[in-house]
C-alpha cells in the first residue's frame, strides 16, 4: 500500500490527516470532541485539521444517506445510456439534464461501450419505464439504453 506521501495528489496529507479521514469516513457524525478523543489529539488541533482539510478541498461536504425504499422508492436500477454523437455540447447538455431527473441517485459519465450509467430509485416498474421514456430516450443524442435491476447495494471500503 502506498503511504500518503506516495499517492499522487496526496503529498500534503500526513498521518493525522489520513486518520481523521478514516475516522470521519467510518462515522461522519463524530463530534470534534469524540474525534479528538479517538485519535488522541487536542480538540483544537483536531478542529484545525478538519477545517484545513475542508479549505484544501479534501473534505468536500457532508451528506445524509436516506433509505429510499422507506420513502416509497423500493425499486433501484442501473440505466446504461449509449449516445449516437459525442459532440461536447451534446454530452454536457445531456449530463446536466440527467442529474436533474427525479429519481436519479447518481449519474456517471463513463468510458467504454456505454456513455452514462444512471443509478435510479423508483416506486415500481411502471415508474422505471416512464423515467426511461420521458427523461432519457427523449434526447435526440441518445442512441439506446439498457436497464438492469439492482438486487442489493453495499457501500465499499473506500480508498483509506
Amino acid at each position: 500500500m502506498l503511504s500518503g506521501s506516495q499517492r499522487p495528489g496526496a503529498a500534503a496529507l500526513d498521518g493525522l490527516d489520513l486518520e481523521i479521514l478514516r475516522a470521519l469516513g467510518a462515522d461522519g457524525r463524530l463530534t470534534n470532541k469524540a474525534l479528538s478523543a479517538r485519535l488522541g489529539v487536542a480538540e483544537s488541533t483536531c478542529a484545525y485539521r478538519v477545517r484545513s482539510l475542508r479549505d484544501r478541498g479534501v473534505i468536500v461536504g457532508t451528506s445524509v444517506q436516506v433509505q429510499v425504499a422507506a420513502l416509497g422508492f423500493p425499486l433501484q436500477a442501473v440505466i446504461k445510456v449509449r449516445l449516437g454523437s459525442h459532440d461536447h455540447q451534446h454530452v454536457t447538455s445531456l449530463y446536466d439534464s440527467l442529474v436533474q431527473v427525479p429519481g436519479v441517485l447518481q449519474a456517471l459519465h463513463v468510458a467504454g461501450e456505454d456513455d452514462f450509467h444512471l443509478l435510479v430509485a423508483v416506486a415500481d416498474p411502471e415508474a422505471l419505464r416512464d423515467l426511461v421514456l420521458e427523461h432519457v430516450t427523449v434526447h435526440p443524442v441518445v442512441r439506446s439504453t439498457e436497464t438492469q435491476l439492482v438486487f442489493e447495494r453495499r457501500k465499499g471500503r473506500g480508498v483509506l
